[in-house]
C-alpha cells in the first residue's frame, strides 16, 4: 500500500490462490485488512499476468488460467465497493520504475520482465502505452532477429508460434540452453561463469547477444531513454556489462546511448506499480 505522497505504508504477502472464487476472497481480504490496521479507505490496483481484452472486457493470455476468460476487474469491483484497475503485470513494473524508480525523470521507458517468460511494457510521460489491443510491450513474442544457424530451425513457443525471443532469452531457456532439455533454472550460471566454467561463460556470452538484438528492435521502433530490467534474471550482471556494447552493434543509431538500468524495486516493482495505476490525490 502506497501513501498520498508515493511512500510505501503498508505490505503483506500470500500465498497465489488455486482457483478464481478464492482469488477475488483473497483480494476482497487483504483491502479489508489493510484498511482497518490503517484506518482509511483506499484504490485499488490488480497487476496480473495477463490482460484485459479492449473488445471483450475479460482476461487474456494468464498464464494463471483460472484467470481468463473472466472478468477480474468488474467482479472485484463488485466485490469491493469501488471501482479497481487491473493491468497486466510487466506494464505495471514499467510503470513503477518509471514514477520513482530505475527510470524516473526519463520520459520514454522500456520495462523487461525476464524471468520465467519474457515481458515488456512502455510508459510515455509518466501513462502507459497499453496499445489499441492491450498488448504494447510484449516484445517477447515478437522473433529473435537475425538468427543464426545454431538457433535454427525456430523454437516453437506456447503462443502457437516459433522463433518467439521468449523461447531464447527467459530464464528456462537460458538454462536449457546451457545444461540440456529438462533443467529451467539459470540461476547457478553466472557464479558457474565466474569460477571459470568456460561452457558457462559461453552461455552468457549468446544470451547477451540474443537480448542484444532483441533489444536493438526496441531501440530502433521506440527509442527509449532508458530500459529498465525486472524479473528472477535482472541481477545477472552481463545484461549490463556484455548487453550494451552488443546493442551498439545492432541498432540502426549511429550512437546508441540508451541506458540499459537494474530495477530499483525489486520484486516489488510490479506491485507498486499497480498501486501507480491511480494517480496521487491532489495536495491540500
Amino acid at each position: 500500500m502506497l501513501g498520498a505522497d508515493g511512500t510505501e505504508r503498508l505490505r503483506r504477502r500470500v500465498a497465489n490462490p488455486r482457483s478464481y472464487d478464492a482469488a477475488l476472497r483473497v483480494i476482497a481480504d487483504l483491502v479489508s485488512a489493510a484498511e482497518a490496521e490503517i484506518g482509511a479507505t483506499c484504490s485499488v490496483g490488480v497487476g496480473i499476468p495477463g490482460a484485459i481484452s479492449p473488445s471483450t472486457g475479460l482476461v487474456k493470455n494468464a498464464n494463471s488460467l483460472f484467470l481468463n476468460g473472466r472478468a477480474l476487474d468488474r467482479d472485484l469491483s463488485t466485490a469491493l465497493g469501488r471501482p479497481v484497475r487491473v493491468e497486466n503485470d510487466a506494464n505495471c513494473f514499467a510503470l513503477s520504475e518509471a514514477a520513482d524508480g530505475a527510470g524516473a525523470g526519463k520520459h520514454v521507458v522500456f520495462g523487461v520482465i525476464l524471468g520465467t517468460g519474457c515481458g515488456g511494457g512502455i510508459v510515455i510521460g509518466g501513462a502507459l502505452l497499453p496499445g489499441l489491443h492491450h498488448v504494447g510491450g510484449e516484445w517477447g513474442h515478437t522473433p529473435l532477429p537475425w538468427p543464426n544457424a545454431h538457433e535454427l530451425p525456430p523454437k516453437p513457443c506456447f503462443c502457437g508460434h516459433a522463433g518467439c525471443l521468449e523461447r531464447y532469452i527467459a530464464g528456462p531457456s537460458l538454462a536449457e540452453a546451457c545444461d540440456g532439455p529438462g533443467h529451467s533454472d539459470a540461476s547457478t550460471i553466472p557464479a558457474r561463469a565466474a569460477a571459470g566454467d568456460a561452457h558457462a561463460q559461453a552461455t552468457l556470452d549468446r544470451h547477451a547477444d540474443q537480448v542484444a538484438r532483441g533489444l536493438s528492435v526496441i531501440v530502433n521502433i521506440l527509442d527509449p531513454d532508458a530500459i529498465v530490467i525486472g524479473g528472477g534474471l535482472s541481477n545477472m550482471a552481463h545484461l549490463y556489462t556484455a548487453v550494451p556494447p552488443l546493442l551498439r552493434r545492432y541498432a540502426i543509431a549511429d550512437d546508441v546511448r540508451t541506458p540499459i538500468l537494474r530495477n530499483r524495486h525489486g520484486d516489488s516493482s510490479g506491485v507498486r506499480g499497480a498501486a501507480w495505476l491511480w494517480p496521487l490525490p491532489p495536495k491540500p
